[in-house]
């Protein structure tokens, strides 16, 4: 989120079909809104965590990755928290 070349609803498009994604990967149980919320939250996640160590991701697509690997470690820390 913190490329300017995506917009709020290209955000919210875009990390839904991460947080999708990555429910269907990890074999989640989330709706709509939570998938959203993990993809939008996730990409920033991701990219926080890549810039760490000089890696970064531009545009839509890479939005699109580091969404879905964000959300993925959210839903991972979600059933850490959980068990």
């Amino acid at each position: 989120m913190h490329d300017a070349s995506v917009g709020w609803i290209a955000a919210i498009i875009i990390g839904g079909l991460a947080g999708w994604a990555a429910k269907t990967f990890m074999k989640s149980n989330t709706g709509l809104i939570v998938n959203i919320i993990l993809g939008i939250v996730g990409a920033s996640l991701a990219s926080f965590l890549f810039s760490l160590f000089g890696v970064t991701f531009a545009g839509g697509f890479g939005y699109l990755i580091s969404g879905f690997i964000g959300a993925c470690i959210l839903i991972w820390l979600g059933r850490l928290i959980r068990s």
